[in-house]
């Protein structure tokens, strides 16, 4: 039985462009932010990588999903076993397939193994009860993003999240809680930094585009991207998610242009991508907060504030840590879910009414 009152919760989130794992401890009582805890990164091998790599695109019946979770636990035992004073862990694992509507959704990784290594409770499995309800099961962050804004008591605010692929949320602090009608809205807005990283691992055996060096050189095809925003995604209504790779065309339209004009499309698309779905907001924002690992990217942050009618800063600049924000966003729905409080509703996934998923596992 979880205390009564704010308790210390470790987050880890094992993002789509495969990079590693982000650990995060957060005080919360799953509705305010009462302090940052410490955090830490563990890096997957290229060997790691490339088993995940592998898997990608799996269900649970595949082999190469049973060796990708078997990564995945590793990683995180030994990643969250350096933490101590840990009340919860919220444990999201590894996502290898997304289907919401079809066979549902995938994350890699056994909750009930990582809480006998670690002794302590874990919620995993956060998606599923909201794809099951109809919902996206994406993005799932946007509960923490309103705790953020009511710490920083602004007007509305966007958060965007450059990760594999890229999310926003926009966030009205004004509404006391999240689940509330207007207080939230949020959706994938297209590929991010995946389509980069799977082009420089391909040519360049490097894992990304370091601070956007190669795209700078380039000149982006912007036949392609605009061929790239004919996409039907772009024409979907809002709330909406995607599989990290449902946008594999783009891949293949790249192939015949070098390396940086290759890069440079890519990110080119990747920040149309984010204003094509600025029309699905309740009203265009007059700040963006970037985070992820694209807020890294100066090519793709430049991109952004050329292409967004509104400015554009690293969450950094609210006082915020972006590399470790998905983390600690686990770490205060595992708190909503110890609590019984809902972690979705249908302005951040489209399910029908506010949903509160995932599962506890407790230590035997």
């Amino acid at each position: 039985m979880l205390k009564a009152g704010p308790v210390w919760a470790l987050g880890a989130m094992s993002g789509t462009s495969l990079d590693g794992v982000d650990a995060a401890m957060l005080l919360t009582d799953g509705t305010r932010i009462h302090e940052f805890g410490p955090s830490a990164f563990r890096p997957y091998s290229p060997a790691e990588q490339a088993t995940l790599r592998a898997a990608l695109g799996t269900w649970p019946d595949d082999p190469r999903a049973d060796a990708a979770a078997e990564v995945v636990e590793n990683a995180h035992a030994e990643l969250l076993s350096r933490f101590d004073n840990v009340d919860l862990v919220g444990f999201h694992g590894q996502t290898l397939a997304h289907d919401p509507g079809g066979r549902g959704t995938h994350q890699a990784g056994n909750g009930a193994i990582l809480a006998e290594v670690l002794g302590l409770p874990v919620v995993w499995d956060f998606r599923s009860d909201d794809v099951r309800l109809g919902g996206q099961g994406a993005p799932l962050a946007p509960f923490y993003h309103f705790a953020l804004a009511r710490r920083l008591g602004a007007d509305p605010v966007v958060f965007l999240n450059l990760g594999g692929v890229g999310n926003l949320t926009w966030a009205n602090p004004a509404l006391a809680e999240p689940q509330l009608a207007g207080a939230l809205f949020a959706f994938d807005t297209g590929p991010a930094n995946a389509p980069i990283n799977d082009l420089m691992q391909r040519r360049l055996g490097l894992p990304h585009d370091q601070n956007g060096a190669l795209a700078a050189l380039g000149t982006p095809d912007e036949a392609v991207v605009a061929d790239f925003l004919r996409h039907p995604y772009f024409f979907r209504m809002a709330p909406k998610s995607l599989d990290r790779d449902a946008f594999s065309a783009l891949a293949q339209a790249v192939e015949p242009l070098s390396d940086s004009d290759a890069a440079a499309t890519l990110t080119a698309a990747a920040a149309a991508a984010v204003t094509a779905g600025l029309p699905h907001l309740p009203a265009v924002p007059s700040l963006v907060l970037a985070t992820g690992g694209g807020r890294h990217n100066r090519s793709l942050m430049q991109a952004l504030s050329t292409r967004l009618p509104c400015r554009v800063a690293p969450v950094e600049e609210a006082g915020f840590d972006g590399d470790m924000l998905e983390a600690q966003a686990f770490a205060h729905l595992a708190v909503r879910v110890a609590r019984g409080l809902p972690t979705s509703c249908p302005g951040t996934t489209g399910v029908a009414a506010a949903v509160g998923g995932g599962q506890i596992t407790t230590p035997a």
